[in-house]
């Protein structure tokens, strides 16, 4: 697995053998979708894995990147990838704690992120479970944008102030671009 573009492009990125990283093609059509809003943002990676969205999103420009992940292996994968590249420690943490904690843990710190990428395992509503803790929790700038990965035949349902904005299928992935109502895209 390498990353695709952006200043660590072609550099390669190791994974747990226990997930299964976002497909190159899913992370390329992601960020080309991204690529005119990412520079300079605060880029929140769910159920990180590898690391390899938060990266790419630095590797784009993000101006931080967090990542959250629950297993303990991943965390020192993400931390052993990001060494490997030499990125800026100033511009990223790893968080060891599950996707609704963090969301919790974050608002109470009043952090906020301009893009928000969910990644979960498929069919254990997971997914729905994320966006539902993140409309409890406000943590999206207001032209921010979530990003909920997940099997297209799993059904992610609207949550009260998050609209869904766009959705791509990519084989069996689809992503489900969301934001707040009251953001530009929504209009």
């Amino acid at each position: 697995m390498r990353v695709i573009s952006g200043k660590f492009k072609g550099r390669k990125l190791i994974a747990e053998k226990t997930i299964k990283p976002t497909e190159d093609k899913v992370r390329k059509a992601l960020f080309d979708t991204l690529r005119p809003i990412i520079h300079k943002s605060r880029f929140l990676d769910l159920y990180a894995g590898s690391g390899a969205v938060g990266i790419e999103a630095l590797s784009e420009g993000a101006k931080q990147a967090y990542f959250v992940d629950s297993g303990s292996g991943n965390c020192k994968t993400i931390e052993q990838n990001l060494n490997n590249l030499k990125a800026d420690a100033a511009c990223f943490k790893i968080l060891l704690m599950d996707c609704e904690r963090a969301i919790a843990f974050f608002h109470k710190l009043e952090e906020k992120f301009d893009l928000i990428f969910v990644d979960p395992p498929y069919y254990q509503d997971l997914a729905k479970k994320a966006l539902q803790t993140l409309g409890a929790y406000d943590i999206l700038t207001r032209n921010g944008l979530i990003i909920i990965q997940h099997h297209r035949r799993e059904k992610i349902a609207e949550e009260k102030g998050l609209s869904l904005w766009r959705a791509r299928v990519y084989s069996a992935t689809q992503l489900s671009f969301f934001c707040k109502e009251t953001s530009p895209y929504f209009e």
